[in-house]
């Protein structure tokens, strides 16, 4: 290990929107940033480079896969890593927060949260109980490692204790909504794998729940009440109970969109591709599902 502070890892796809400001938020308090790359083909590892980014390329199987494979392949010597996505970038708080405790903290502590905010039509969501949200992004280096999910995967440390860091992380995508559609179809698709997988096993998913405290109540959560609920009925009390009773009403009509979109819509849209999915193995067998989820998706379980 080297006398490195810290090391970001980002994991692009066509993100030249995104890259440049991500990279210039972290210059404060990265020793270097690492991009692996699932060959971009907008001008994203060209921009990565000129802003200052050591850039890999590695085929995307699913997000774990991908961090775990930078984890291992390309040479992280510094004392701590941080997770971070194209799309999000850090506040001038977090930076200095990063750059003035992370030397100053004890043996023990492994990991540290950061208050994710995320935006929606320009407007940063702060209510309904998706924004904000506390989440793992840093962690001594060769301590934690991402969960093997396809969707909704945690970073899991080996050891040690973490504590919250002051300022603020901001998903702040500014791609248009039939971008997000197709993301979130997408996501679907791998919330369908993984919903599935409990009943089949089509892999081997990590057993840990994740270990910071907001991340593990809401994998309990969606565990143990929301798996559990109704197909296509739990869509739409999920709404209801972010939108009245956690009152994403109060952030406006970017609110009710988001709340619609990203609850509503993206919910039940998970549970019809359930539906459709469990007809499939019924009808056809586990094989023949799996062929279909590689040829139509490019899925490879």
């Amino acid at each position: 290990m080297t006398d490195a502070l810290l090391t970001a890892i980002i994991l692009t796809k066509d993100e030249a929107l995104h890259i440049t400001r991500c990279i210039k938020s972290l210059r404060g308090c990265a020793s270097r940033v690492v991009v692996v790359d699932s060959f971009s083909s907008d001008g994203t590892v060209e921009l990565a480079k000129s802003a200052g980014a050591d850039v890999y390329q590695h085929a995307f199987r699913n997000y774990a896969d991908q961090f775990n494979w930078a984890l291992d392949n390309c040479e992280i010597a510094s004392a701590w890593t941080m997770r971070i996505d194209a799309d999000e970038h850090i506040d001038s708080e977090l930076s200095s927060a990063i750059a003035m405790q992370l030397p100053e903290f004890q043996s023990n502590v492994t990991g540290l949260s950061v208050t994710r905010y995320i935006t929606f039509g320009g407007r940063v969501i702060r209510h309904g109980g998706v924004s904000p949200q506390q989440l793992l992004k840093i962690w001594r280096t060769n301590c934690g490692r991402i969960e093997s999910r396809w969707m909704d995967e945690h970073t899991v440390l080996s050891h040690g204790d973490t504590t919250a860091l002051p300022g603020a992380l901001i998903d702040d995508n500014k791609k248009d909504v039939s971008f997000w559609v197709d993301k979130h179809n997408r996501y679907a698709i791998r919330e369908m794998i993984d919903f599935l997988n409990a009943e089949h096993k089509f892999f081997q998913e990590d057993a840990s729940l994740a270990t910071t405290g907001e991340a593990k109540a809401k994998r309990f959560k969606k565990r143990s009440v929301y798996n559990r609920a109704p197909l296509l009925y739990r869509a739409l009390a999920l709404f209801v109970y972010r939108y009245i009773f956690r009152m994403g009403f109060l952030d406006g009509k970017q609110g009710l969109s988001f709340n619609l979109f990203q609850t509503l819509w993206y919910r039940y849209l998970v549970d019809l591709k359930i539906i459709e999915a469990r007809k499939l193995v019924a009808h056809s067998g586990i094989e023949e599902f799996k062929r279909v989820l590689k040829r139509d998706h490019g899925f490879e379980l």
